[in-house]
């Protein structure tokens, strides 16, 4: 799994104008799924993710995580965190996971961060999405179970 991680002051996502997920200050998390995960690799990365301690504590240090600030979570999929650009111009998905088996990942994802008691909005699987957000910070981080990077 990869993720995109942006601290934000705040993030939504619209499915065909309609606010399906929003949140104020938190993590917008732009999830991939890879055809090579497993139940694991959505428990690693959501451990990862919830404990980032990114926000600022009262000494202006990034000591706090989500759980410590009242941070809510913004998980949007989005299989082309696994395009591969590394030949011609048009990225290859080979590596993402195919969709039903993205899907049941995704949703283990967003369980186990709830399971941490962080509030999680979620957009709409498979569907065209609009994401809007304010990067406090900014504050982005990438992210992969498998620590390639």
């Amino acid at each position: 799994m990869r993720a995109v991680v942006q601290r934000v002051a705040s993030a939504s996502v619209k499915v065909e104008s309609e606010v399906v997920g929003q949140i104020e200050r938190g993590f917008l998390v732009l999830l991939g799924v890879g055809a090579d995960d497993s139940d694991a690799d959505a428990v690693t990365l959501a451990e990862k993710i919830a404990g980032l301690r990114v926000f600022e504590d009262d000494d202006g240090k990034m000591n706090l995580a989500l759980n410590d600030v009242d941070g809510r979570m913004l998980v949007v999929s989005q299989f082309t965190l696994f395009g591969d650009c590394r030949k011609g111009r048009r990225p290859s998905f080979v590596d993402a996971a195919r969709p039903e088996q993205a899907e049941r990942f995704y949703e283990s994802f967003v369980a186990e961060v709830q399971g941490q008691g962080i509030q999680v909005e979620t957009g709409r699987f498979q569907t065209h999405m609009d994401v809007s957000l304010v990067n406090d910070g900014p504050v982005t981080l990438l992210l992969d179970s498998r620590k390639t990077f």
